[in-house]
């Protein structure tokens, strides 16, 4: 029964994750695309432009306290993984 639930999980990503800028520490929640990454994010308390650490593909794995969904459900080497949002 525990792995239904694991797969049930994976089957349906968290689109809410925490970005907490490194710059000001600024917390705010917010609802990440289902289908692409985040590249930029503007903390709204500082008005640093965040970007992707070296290796991650969005705003979100690296600031993030939750994955992207594209992360979320093919992990690192996941097709969908790494493409950027319009």
């Amino acid at each position: 029964m525990a792995s239904a639930r694991g797969r049930q999980a994976a089957a349906t990503p968290v689109l809410r994750s925490t970005i907490t800028c490194p710059h000001c520490g600024h917390a705010k929640t917010e609802t990440m695309p289902t289908d692409a990454c985040l590249w930029f994010y503007a903390c709204e308390a500082c008005d640093a432009r965040l970007t992707p650490k070296p290796g991650d593909c969005c705003v979100f794995c690296s600031y993030g306290d939750v994955p992207c969904p594209p992360m979320q459900q093919h992990g690192r080497d996941g097709d969908d993984a790494g493409q950027p949002a319009a």
